[in-house]
């Protein structure tokens, strides 16, 4: 039964399947997002959505079946544990006013591809990886916006109070900078001084105050170090570990197909000796036989 239930489990058919379903599962929510085709097709969806689950129910059956006689061995792997929880909790019993709760629930359904797709899979767990690494980058990112917040509040404050007023003020203006959103009208405004009457609190600009050469400096040496700089260290620790899930991911494959064989090995051994074992019975009743000729 379990040899049977680890085939179906680790054949491409079966996966295929399931990544469908799970597709299949994504369209169904998404669908339920229009209530014209809710009206018109509501059971249908209904339907297919308990087909789906019974699916996924099955999915985990068969996976429990293939670990044969340690069942507990599914639950080694976090993404199993984590297509376990999914549909463990879409099979609560909701009532009418968790409706969109349970609609929520569904939509995790999709999240599920994680699994299925293999990429996928390493894309997701060199993203978890690099949460460390990146958390250092984040570190040194928000000493760059305090060092150049509190720089702006003592260069520009006076010149521009609704952008550099406050340390506050020039961090979140700041944030902005780091996202190329509208630089260039903030640095000429520092660059040539406000201009009383105009911009989006033109009533705070009251001694327009030029800064020639603070500002250009200011704004390219930020963009320099907050953009180029820190995006490059982002995509490199997020690159780093891609390749390390992925070395990972192949030596957890190698370690399951090893398993495999040797399961596949102490099966036949099983069965050479239950076969030994029939094959010494046989010939003791042959024996037993041959005496009793004798006998007569």
């Amino acid at each position: 039964m379990s040899a049977v239930a680890r085939r179906i489990a680790h054949s491409s058919a079966f996966q295929y399947f399931i990544t469908l379903v799970i597709v299949l599962a994504g369209a169904l929510v998404g669908f339920e997002t229009s209530p014209a085709i809710v009206a018109e097709h509501g059971d249908l969806l209904h339907a297919l959505d308990r087909l789906v689950l019974g699916v996924f129910v099955v999915e985990i059956i068969v996976k429990l079946a293939a670990e044969g006689s340690r069942p507990w061995r599914y639950f080694r792997d976090p993404f199993n544990v984590f297509d376990f929880g999914i549909v463990a909790v879409t099979l609560l019993p909701f009532g009418g006013q968790y409706v969109t709760v349970l609609r929520l629930l569904r939509l995790l359904r999709v999240l599920r591809l994680v699994h299925a797709l293999p990429r996928l899979q390493i894309l997701v767990s060199a993203l978890l990886k690099s949460i460390p690494s990146m958390a250092y980058v984040g570190v040194f990112l928000g000493l760059l916006f305090y060092v150049y917040g509190v720089g702006g509040v003592f260069l520009f404050g006076k010149n521009d109070p609704a952008h550099f007023g406050s340390l506050g003020v020039a961090m979140l203006t700041l944030f902005t900078v780091v996202t190329l959103e509208g630089w260039a009208e903030l640095m000429y405004t520092q660059l040539y001084g406000c201009v009383p009457g105009e911009g989006v609190a033109a009533e705070l600009c009251k001694i327009p105050e030029p800064s020639p050469l603070a500002a250009p400096f200011y704004f390219i040496t930020f963009i320099l170090f907050g953009t180029m700089i820190v995006l490059n260290l982002f995509i490199g620790v997020i690159m780093n570990s891609m390749q390390e899930a992925a070395t990972e991911t192949s030596k957890a494959e190698e370690a399951k197909l090893r398993l495999s064989r040797g399961e596949a090995e102490a099966t036949e051994q099983e069965q050479l000796a239950e076969l030994r074992q029939v094959a010494e019975q046989m010939a003791e009743r042959i024996a037993l036989l041959q005496k009793r000729r004798e006998a007569r």
